[in-house]
C-alpha cells in the first residue's frame, strides 16, 4: 500500500531558517510527513519546536543519538523512513552515518561533511548499507537548469570549451558573525565550519553547477582566496580557474562580500557552436545564443513544438503552467520529490526511473568536498595548478 514517507530531522527548531526551508520543501509535494526530531541541542528549544510543529511529544528527542535509536526500536510501521540533517557542517557526519547504519536513508545540508576523510568514511557506508542519501544542492533542481543539461548532453551546442559560474552575495560584507547573527557565527568559525567559508558555504554549489549542468568532472584548479572583512577567520571571497574533461577551461567566483547582491548564482556555458545562459534570480528563463541563429528563450512549463521540445526532466519537474513563477522553494521540493519517489520505489521493490534519480547524491557530496580541499591545499601552497584528487 502506498503511503506517506516518515522524516525526522536533525537541527531546523524555531527560529532556524533553512529547517522550516527543508520543511516546506519536503511537504509541498504530500509525499513526506514529519513524525520525529532532535531539533535542537537545547532540549527545551527542541521540546518546543517539537509543540509548534505538532510532533508527539513521546518522539521529540534530545539528542540525535537517542532519536535514531529509539526510532529504530519502533515496529517498520511506525519508524521514520528517513532523517533529514539541517545543522551545521560539524554535525552532518555523526547522524548521517548512524542513520545509515541504522537502516534510514537521509537528506543532508550541504556541504556533506567538514573533511574529505569524512565524505568517503560516507560514501563507503552508504555503498554497504544500500541506503540512499540526497544532497541538497538545491540549484539543480530548477527545470530550467535540467533543460541546459538535456541539451548539453545532447551536442546541441557542440564540444564545451568554456564554464563560467559565479554565486556572488553580500550579507557577510560586515563582520556580522561579531553582531548577533548565528547563521554567520558558525559559518565563519573554522571548527563548525570546515576549512572554507566561501567556498564551503556557495563554493560548493557553483562547482556542482558547473559539473551537473556541463556533465563535466573538474580536473584541476588554480584558486585565489581571500578574507576581505578584517577579523574574519575564514575566506570570504573567492576565484577560481579551472580544467575540466575534455580540455574545457572554466571560471569560478565566490563571494560573500559582493555588498548589494543577494543570491545572484549565474551560469554560462559556451561550446563550438553556441552557448547557454541561466541565473537564479530569472530562474524560469534559460537563453540560448547560436553562432547561426537569433537568440531564444526556453521558458519553463510551455508545450513547445519540436524541435524545441523541453525534455523529459524539465518537465518532471514543471509543477505549474507555462507563466506562473517557480522558485527556490519549488526546486528545493523537485529535490526531495525526487529522493522519495526513489525511496518510495525501492521499498516496493521497483527500479527508479532516470527522472526520479536525478538528486545530488553521495557521490557529488565527496566531489564538493574534495572540490574545498584541492582549493583551499592551492591557496595556501605554491604550485599554479593543483590536480583535483578525490
Amino acid at each position: 500500500m502506498k503511503r506517506k514517507l516518515r522524516m525526522g530531522m536533525v537541527g531546523g527548531g524555531k527560529d532556524a531558517f533553512i529547517g522550516a526551508v527543508h520543511r516546506i520543501a519536503a511537504f509541498m509535494d504530500g509525499k513526506i510527513e514529519l513524525v520525529c526530531g532532535a531539533f535542537s541541542i537545547d532540549p527545551v528549544i527542541s521540546k518546543e519546536s517539537g509543540e509548534e510543529l505538532f510532533v508527539s511529544p513521546d518522539r521529540v528527542y534530545a539528542t540525535y543519538e537517542e532519536m535514531i535509536a529509539k526510532e529504530a526500536q519502533l515496529p517498520e510501521g511506525e519508524r521514520m523512513d528517513f532523517l533529514t540533517i539541517v545543522t551545521p557542517n560539524f554535525l552532518h557526519f555523526g547522524p548521517a552515518k548512524l542513520a545509515l547504519e541504522n537502516g534510514f536513508d537521509v537528506v543532508v545540508e550541504k556541504p556533506m561533511t567538514v573533511s574529505l576523510e569524512e565524505a568517503k568514511e560516507l560514501q563507503e557506508t552508504v555503498e554497504r548499507t544500500g541506503r540512499t542519501l540526497c544532497l541538497t544542492h538545491t540549484y539543480s533542481g530548477y527545470p530550467m537548469i535540467k533543460q541546459a543539461k538535456a541539451m548539453v548532453k545532447e551536442g546541441h551546442f557542440g564540444k564545451i570549451r568554456k564554464i563560467v559560474v559565479e554565486y556572488p552575495q553580500g550579507w557577510l560584507s560586515r563582520l556580522s558573525e561579531r553582531e548577533g547573527n548565528a547563521g554567520a557565527a558558525w559559518r565563519a568559525d573554522p571548527k563548525r565550519s570546515g576549512k572554507s567559508l566561501v567556498m564551503g558555504d556557495i563554493g560548493t554549489h557553483a562547482a556542482h553547477l558547473a559539473e551537473y549542468v556541463s556533465g563535466l568532472r573538474i580536473t584541476e584548479v588554480c584558486a585565489d582566496l581571500s578574507t576581505m572583512v578584517e577579523g574574519r577567520l575564514l575566506d570570504d571571497d573567492g576565484s577560481v580557474l579551472l580544467r575540466f574533461e575534455d580540455k574545457a577551461k572554466g571560471v569560478l567566483m565566490a563571494s560573500q562580500i559582493s555588498a548589494g547582491e543577494e543570491n545572484a548564482v549565474r551560469i554560462r556555458i559556451y561550446g563550438e557552436k553556441g552557448g547557454l545562459e541561466w541565473a537564479n534570480e530569472d530562474p524560469n528563463n534559460l537563453i540560448i545564443k547560436m553562432l547561426d541563429q537569433p537568440r531564444q528563450l526556453y521558458r519553463t512549463g510551455n508545450a513547445y513544438a519540436a524541435p524545441f521540445t523541453l525534455s523529459s526532466f524539465a518537465t518532471h519537474n514543471t509543477r505549474i503552467p507555462a507563466g506562473h513563477p517557480e522558485g527556490l522553494l519549488e526546486s528545493f521540493a523537485n529535490i526531495y520529490r525526487n529522493f522519495a519517489l526513489t525511496v518510495s520505489a525501492k521499498r516496493e521493490g521497483k527500479q527508479p526511473t532516470p527522472e526520479m534519480l536525478d538528486f545530488p547524491n553521495v557521490y557529488d557530496g565527496v566531489r564538493g568536498m574534495a572540490f574545498i580541499e584541492n582549493v583551499v591545499n592551492n591557496n595556501e601552497g605554491t604550485e599554479k595548478w593543483t590536480k583535483f584528487v578525490v
